[in-house]
C-alpha cells in the first residue's frame, strides 16, 4: 500500500517541471521542502558528453513507487516526489528531480538526500552516455 506522504512519482519521456514537484508538495504543515534536481552535464570521467540516453526497465516506475515509499517511511515527512526522465536528453535538460517535504529543515534534507541515493542505488534506469571522442559508455547498467 503506497505511503500517505508519496504525492508523485513517474518516469516519463517529457521535459520534467520542478514547479510541478514543489506544488506537489504544498501543505501548510511542511516548514522545510529540500529539492534535489539532477541535470544533464557536459562531461564525465574527464570527457566531453555530447548527449544521451535513459532507458528504463519496465519495473522501473513500481521500484521507484516501492523506493518513495520506503524513504517516506524512513523518515518524518509530510510530502515525497520522485520524477525521472528517459529518452534522449540533452546537455542542461532536467534528468531526475526529487524533493521531500517536512515540519523542519533537517528532516527534509536527509530524506531527500535518502531518496536520490537509494533511487540511483534500486532502481534500474540506465544511462547511454556519447562522448566527444566519439565512444560511449552505459552506466548503471547490470
Amino acid at each position: 500500500m503506497p505511503h500517505p506522504a508519496v504525492r508523485l512519482v513517474d518516469i516519463r519521456e517529457t521535459p520534467l517541471d520542478v514547479l510541478e514537484v514543489v506544488d506537489a508538495l504544498g501543505d501548510d504543515s511542511s516548514g522545510g521542502l529540500t529539492l534535489f534536481v539532477g541535470r544533464v552535464r557536459d562531461h564525465d570521467g574527464g570527457k566531453g558528453v555530447d548527449g544521451l540516453d535513459y532507458s528504463a526497465h519496465p519495473s522501473a516506475l513500481g521500484r521507484l513507487q516501492d523506493v518513495c515509499d520506503r524513504v517516506a517511511a524512513r523518515h518524518d515527512v509530510q510530502g515525497l516526489a520522485a520524477v525521472h526522465r528517459v529518452g534522449t536528453l540533452a546537455i542542461g535538460d532536467l534528468a531526475v528531480v526529487v524533493a521531500t517535504a517536512s515540519a523542519h529543515r533537517g528532516v527534509a534534507f536527509d530524506a531527500s538526500r535518502d531518496l536520490i541515493d537509494t533511487l540511483k542505488d534500486e532502481v534500474p534506469i540506465w544511462k547511454h552516455q556519447a562522448f566527444g571522442d566519439g565512444t560511449e559508455e552505459w552506466v548503471g547498467s547490470p
